[in-house]
């Protein structure tokens, strides 16, 4: 459930990217002085994969502690795992994390390399655009985002497709940097089982997922997308604005291709925050108020989105 969440978190927070200037008094503080200011500590925060730091950051102090008080709650709500789930999970886990996993895993790989690269080479881009087509319709469904949010997806789907597209992903130096890259992140972020997975509190998920993130970076750069370049491509600047409200304009370039996405941000108690973050945490803490006999769930959007950090709406 968590990383379904998340999934909600990081589309917007990767759409929206970040700069590499750094601003870490105003990442300190909840909240921003200004509207950009308010984005350019999100983003710093997403840039350094600090994700607590983002939501202290991006969310006024009431709504913070309630999403963390919320936190715990959801693991009650989740129906047991599985003997086969949990099997798979172990086998994965010890395959991943053992010795000499690197050496074994990439020994596994190498030989179906070729044979893959023989089968799926011409298969492959007309499986990504299969595959783009059916994301697209998922953001035209999705009644968590807004008409501009969409346009925003679609806009960066369209650059990803073709680099996906193309990625040397058959590559045998590439592909045994890329086994390195998710042995390690394996290791260090030392699941034991799928159950601690679910029953971690805040902290500690937030720092799982800035793991894993670090780790997702470095696996994208292996085949040519590098994040930290959308990033320190990022620039802002405030539309109009008025009655406690104001958009932030986010400019970037992805994979050399001029991008934009806009963040939107209200004024609370002389600082400003992400609008989109505060509503999903209200509605998402609505809905664990609802009695289980109604169907409720757990939360199903926290608040986006690494992402997800300059979180757009």
């Amino acid at each position: 459930m968590r990383f379904r969440s998340l999934r909600h978190i990081l589309l917007p927070l990767l759409a929206v990217l970040a700069l590499a200037a750094c601003h870490h008094d105003e990442a300190a503080q909840a909240g921003g002085s200004s509207p950009e200011a308010a984005v350019q500590g999100s983003i710093d925060l997403l840039k350094a994969g600090d994700f607590g730091g983002l939501w202290k950051h991006a969310l006024p102090p009431a709504d913070y502690a309630t999403l963390r008080a919320d936190w715990s709650r959801h693991a009650a709500e989740q129906p047991p795992v599985s003997a086969a789930d949990k099997a798979k999970f172990d086998e994965a886990v010890q395959k991943l994390t053992a010795p000499d996993a690197e050496t074994k895993l990439y020994a596994e790989l190498q030989p179906k390399l070729g044979q893959m690269e023989q089968q799926y080479k011409d298969q492959l881009p007309v499986m990504i655009s299969v595959g783009a087509a059916l994301l697209k319709n998922g953001v035209a469904q999705n009644q968590n985002l807004d008409s501009a949010q969409k346009t925003q997806a679609n806009q960066l789907l369209d650059v990803l497709v073709p680099w996906a597209q193309q990625a040397p992903w058959f590559d045998q130096a590439r592909a045994k940097q890329a086994v390195g890259v998710v042995v390690a992140t394996a290791r260090k972020l030392d699941l034991k089982s799928p159950e601690q997975l679910r029953s971690m509190d805040f902290d500690a998920a937030m720092a799982k997922y800035a793991t894993g993130y670090a780790g997702l970076k470095r696996l994208l750069a292996i085949y040519g997308l590098s994040v930290d370049e959308a990033l320190d491509s990022v620039k802002l600047s405030t539309l109009p604005s008025k009655d406690g409200r104001a958009v932030v304009k986010i400019d970037y370039t992805l994979l050399g291709k001029p991008l934009s996405a806009e963040s939107t941000l209200v004024q609370q108690g002389g600082r400003w925050y992400n609008e989109s973050l505060i509503r999903n945490v209200h509605e998402a803490h609505e809905r664990l108020q609802q009695p289980a006999a109604t169907g409720s769930t757990a939360l199903t959007a926290l608040p986006a989105s690494a992402a997800s950090a300059a979180p757009k709406n």
